[in-house]
């Protein structure tokens, strides 16, 4: 299952790349279920299974064509917004860090990042933008002290995400500044759905990357996560009560542009494209500040 935050109201998306329909749900479920997503992921078990069990009529009659313009984020406005850093092996050795051992550093994005998957970003005046494509997780259900083998049935479902960052305020210390270098305006898109993860094959093991204007600048897979998902929201939910709709960046692969040589940064004009297999792209393009 596919849900789509459209013009602000939770949807399930059906129909094949590129042809996309969507259904409201409020409608469809006869105002059983709000189209707000903080009740939709409040009672995210009975709308997970209302939707498989939504008849294909039910579906076409309530379908519409889906603009991915009118998309936003898939959750938001969550309680809780964790970001995760040195998660790959290879990214934490071309960052000059060690691999984690017991957890890898945790931060938080701030929601007035949040956007959608097809946006416009001004690089602010500092300049200094990186890129970071990540898998972004959304919780379905209240989780606290929580094993491993439990946390995919808590999971809503996967989306994908960039965690964009401003390497300037970043890092000219004395202590790295992480939330607020990369929360600016646009930093944090997301979509272009949510995928539940039933959808996947294995979830613990899917491809993700990144291209600049074509050049891709990032791949990976997240079977090379050195916490994956399991094993990194149980070990999140012994300090913190997870909450349904809380959005987790779980970390991004080698190849970002401070970790370059020469380094590389993203420039007025350019586009960034971001995917991750069995959910969809983004697409940033960057402006200058006027």
């Amino acid at each position: 299952m596919r849900i789509a935050n459209l013009r602000g109201r939770a949807a399930i998306v059906h129909g094949e790349p590129g042809q996309e329909r969507a259904v409201d749900i409020a409608t469809a479920s006869a105002g059983r279920f709000s189209g707000d997503f903080a009740e939709l992921y409040a009672d995210w078990g009975a709308v997970r299974d209302w939707a498989v069990a939504l008849a294909s009529e039910e579906i076409e009659k309530h379908s519409v064509a889906l603009d991915r313009s009118e998309l936003g984020a898939p959750s938001p406005a969550p309680r809780q917004i964790f970001a995760v850093g040195l998660n790959y092996r290879a990214h934490a050795a071309e960052s000059g860090f060690d691999a984690p051992e017991y957890l890898p550093p945790v931060f938080t994005k701030y929601v007035s990042s949040f956007s959608g998957p097809d946006t416009t970003v001004t690089i602010p005046e500092e300049g200094n933008v990186d890129w970071e494509v990540e898998l972004v997780v959304v919780i379905g259900q209240t989780l606290r002290c929580v094993e491993a083998s439990q946390v995919w049935v808590g999971v809503a479902g996967l989306t994908v995400g960039q965690d964009i960052s401003e390497r300037v305020s970043q890092l000219r210390g004395p202590a790295p500044q992480f939330g607020l270098a990369k929360s600016c305006p646009g930093f944090s898109p997301q979509g272009p759905w949510l995928v539940t993860p039933d959808e996947f094959a294995d979830p613990d093991d899917l491809e993700l990357g990144c291209s600049i204007d074509g050049e891709e600048v990032q791949k990976g897979r997240t079977r090379d996560l050195i916490f994956p998902v399991p094993s990194l929201i149980a070990a999140l939910s012994q300090t913190v009560t997870l909450l349904p709709g809380d959005v987790i960046f779980t970390g991004t692969p080698a190849g970002v542009g401070v970790g370059r040589e020469p380094k590389r940064f993203l420039r007025p004009g350019e586009r960034l494209d971001s995917w991750i297999e069995g959910i969809g792209t983004l697409q940033q393009t960057f402006v200058a500040t006027r």
